[in-house]
């Protein structure tokens, strides 16, 4: 059986492994480059899944329109948990969905992907000021903070070496929110029941880069 093109049900799940769970999502995405995506039936996948669910994977996106995690892995209706904030940071409502994910339906991934040109970078750098925005655009600064600066590079949004260096530093950061801020989860990869990992999109090819 191909996994990869199957309808995921319990025993399916029970049997992928975090290694495989992410050749999965590796797959996917060579396939979705290629233009060899999987032909799927959805009515048959909407049947199939109607009384439960058992994704392989929680992935973690950014709100961005070009980044569809369903779509640039080449996954079907029941294959994975998608949770979406801006700039793919953590916080307790993203913790809760994650937990739920591996903790109660079994998946065996927890991917943050962080993206080129990221819009939400590009305000954190450029310090904007908009309501709720604000407030939200709080921890990507602290993957600024961390983000070494070539001598002579501008720090502003329009250097997008240096947007794309801080997305990736904060999807490192999220990784370490994971395991810092959720017990059950850090238990879950303590035992290598999960995995927990990062990538980056790149919006300009569909490619995704595994860190």
């Amino acid at each position: 059986m191909d996994i990869g093109r199957s309808v995921k049900n319990e025993a399916i799940l029970n049997n992928i492994t975090p290694a495989q769970a992410l050749e999965l999502l590796k797959e996917g995405n060579k396939r979705f480059l290629s233009k060899d995506v999987v032909e799927r039936d959805h009515d048959w996948h909407i049947r199939e899944t109607r009384d439960s669910q058992h994704p392989f994977a929680f992935i973690l996106s950014c709100i961005d329109s070009r980044v569809l995690a369903s779509i640039i892995f080449d996954q079907g209706i029941g294959d994975i948990f998608v949770g979406r904030i801006g700039g793919s940071i953590i916080n307790q409502d993203i913790l809760g969905g994650m937990e739920y994910a591996c903790a109660v339906s079994g998946s065996k991934l927890i991917l943050v992907l962080g993206h080129t040109s990221c819009g939400a970078v590009k305000g954190a750098i450029d310090d904007v000021k908009l309501g709720n925005l604000t407030a939200a655009l709080k921890p990507i600064k602290l993957a600024i903070a961390h983000t070494p600066v070539i001598d002579g590079e501008p720090r502003n949004s329009e250097n997008l070496d240096f947007v794309n260096r801080i997305a990736e530093e904060n999807v490192k950061l999220s990784i370490e929110d994971i395991k810092s801020q959720s017990p059950v989860l850090l238990d879950l990869y303590n035992k290598g029941e999960i995995d927990i990992v990062g990538a980056m999109y790149n919006h300009a090819t569909g490619k995704v880069r595994f860190l």
